[in-house]
């Protein structure tokens, strides 16, 4: 008779066990869909990465060198003015300021203002803008596996998972090279 109770006992608790995972198993799935539906976020802002920062780079890199160029032509043509010592010196290094200057107009006409500072501040910002919505993603990534992990290794869920095969999932962990601090450089290789 105590067999008898001690086997009904032990079947109570495997069937009480096997009929609420049969709840868990739907809250897998649903998990499962939520981190895969986090992780396509995550791969689309580091897209939207890939696509935007060379194209904004690459534009700040064209008004700054365009920028560059006719301001270093009037320094240039200022110093010559300020180191000529004879006339013939003099008047080169004047006509080559005018000259100077007259590109210098011709850029303020074409670009009433001169927009390095904009196109910096607008890759500044939409760099942030990209990391922080990169990092929101992954934080949200890693909130979904980990309701997730630890669902599935709960009682009586962990029953379910290991019955119906529900593998643990990845932390996002940034790699170690993302721990230095990224190096921007706008120099340009000598000739």
């Amino acid at each position: 008779m105590q067999k008898v109770m001690r086997l009904a006992g032990i079947l109570a608790v495997v069937a009480a066990g096997v009929f609420s995972s049969g709840c868990s198993y739907n809250t897998f799935v649903s998990q499962e869909e939520v981190i895969k539906t986090q992780w396509a976020q995550v791969e689309n802002q580091l897209q939207r990465r890939n696509d935007l920062i060379p194209n904004l780079v690459e534009t700040a890199k064209g008004y700054a060198q365009q920028e560059r160029d006719v301001f270093g032509a009037i320094a240039e043509s200022r110093a010559r003015l300020a180191g000529a010592t004879s006339p013939e010196q003099r008047m080169a290094a004047a006509n080559e300021q005018s000259s100077a200057l007259a590109r210098l107009l011709v850029v303020v006409e074409n670009y009433p203002d001169l927009k390095s500072n904009q196109t910096f501040a607008r890759l500044m910002d939409e760099l942030a803008g990209t990391e922080n919505r990169l990092a929101v993603e992954r934080m949200r990534y890693n909130e979904a596996v980990q309701a997730y992990n630890t669902k599935r290794r709960s009682f009586p869920s962990n029953i379910t998972a290991g019955m119906f095969g529900f593998k643990e999932y990845p932390l996002f962990q940034a790699p170690e090279a993302a721990k230095a601090v990224p190096k921007v450089d706008f120099t340009r290789p000598s000739p």
